[in-house]
């Protein structure tokens, strides 16, 4: 479909390319959504204080994240199954390398991770706390054996499936019935059935990175029948992992002190699941910076949720955040083109980055603050004592 300008441009490409279930799938939220519209309604609530003169001629975007280097501030989140393209997580993995970035990989992905990291050593492997102790660390210790560069423990979830729009029909398996079901939409989208019907076999619905490969809605029962963990479960799982380590799915400061303190993370991301958790919970924007004073340097503070274009990813490193997290965006880009969607929105956010930096006369990432920021009365939230 070719180049596009924007990140709402591609999802606007997306949602013309893809069945409307899969579509929905992508666009997800909980309840009344107020969650994950605030993620992206805050973003413009922050103003900009621009320069006029004396910029730098040129900036530096390049920083680094769970000790791995990265050529712009923003990391390619986890998110399972990515049927909306072929080339599915392989391909968001090479499009991260080709832009000089890292990628989060799934528990839940459609791809095993060895093939992934294979596509890009700059992956981090995503685990919950699903199964057993036992299950749980072989998963931690194949993404040892893969290469993988960090790992990332998931804990924002609290299983709330209902949606005031509507939940889409997504099946267990596509089987001959969910396929007469889902027909009538995908007729309509020929593009997305052209592209899958060239590889000879439909969207894969199986979880290879867990245990015997099963189908996602198996993985996801076992997810969902575990009992939530403790934080000595969370530090136990820390300890099997010697290297960089992430808790992700905090927007509490005393959450925050407590992965940092008892659980030795070296990193933390500020994320609501992108809306899918507890429908009420603030934007993360707003939580981010309590949570930046209370780590107070022991850890870093990546942002999750929200972001849609690169003045976003200059918002929220100049509230203390080292990078940021992105998840539908580069969807979006999948679904519109491929690999080279995928790179085009992160073109995009490079492209955004670098003219925010240059109207606040900043010559890198690293020298943003919050003055460089119009911060209105009340926007930020200080959750947790």
């Amino acid at each position: 479909m070719g180049w596009f300008e924007s990140v709402a441009e591609a999802e606007r490409r997306a949602k013309k390319t893809l069945p409307p279930s899969v579509f929905n799938a992508i666009k997800a939220g909980t309840e009344r959504g107020l969650t994950l519209s605030d993620n992206v309604a805050a973003f413009s609530e922050l103003g900009f204080a621009p320069h006029v003169a004396g910029a730098p001629g040129e900036r530096e975007l390049a920083t680094s994240v769970m000790g791995v280097d990265i050529a712009l501030p923003v990391v390619l989140s986890p998110v399972g199954v990515q049927a909306v393209h072929p080339a599915a997580e392989p391909g968001v993995a090479r499009a991260a390398a080709a832009r000089g970035t890292a990628i989060g990989l799934s528990a839940l992905a459609s791809t095993g991770i060895e093939e992934v990291v294979a596509a890009n050593p700059k992956t981090f492997a995503q685990t919950y706390w699903a199964g057993s102790r036992e299950a749980i660390e072989a998963r931690v210790e194949r993404a040892k054996a893969a290469g993988a560069a960090g790992l990332i423990l998931t804990l924002d979830w609290t299983w709330s499936h209902a949606r005031d729009w509507g939940s889409p029909f997504i099946p267990p398996e596509l089987d001959l019935k969910a396929m007469a079901k889902l027909a009538p939409e995908v007729l309509r989208r020929p593009r997305w059935a052209y592209r899958w019907a060239q590889t000879g076999a439909p969207p894969a619905m199986q979880v290879p990175n867990f245990e015997g490969s099963p189908g996602f809605f198996a993985a996801y029962g076992e997810w969902m029948g575990t009992p939530p963990p403790s934080w000595e479960d969370v530090a136990w799982l820390r300890s099997l992992w010697d290297g960089p380590f992430m808790v992700k799915g905090i927007v509490r400061v005393d959450d925050a002190r407590r992965a940092v303190e008892d659980v030795g993370a070296t990193a933390i991301s500020v994320s609501n699941h992108g809306g899918n958790n507890l429908d009420g919970t603030p934007a993360t924007i707003r939580a981010l910076g309590a949570i930046v004073e209370a780590v107070d340097g022991r850890a870093e503070v990546l942002l999750d949720g929200g972001v849609r274009r690169g003045g976003d990813v200059v918002k929220a490193l100049a509230l203390g955040a080292r990078a940021v997290m992105i998840g539908r965006p580069y969807l979006w880009g999948l679904a519109a083109d491929g690999q080279a969607g995928v790179e085009n929105v992160l073109d995009i956010l490079r492209s955004g980055i670098d003219s925010a930096l240059l109207g606040l006369g900043r010559a890198s990432v690293h020298d943003l603050v919050p003055s460089d920021l119009l911060i209105p009365d009340g926007f930020s939230r200080r959750l947790g004592a």
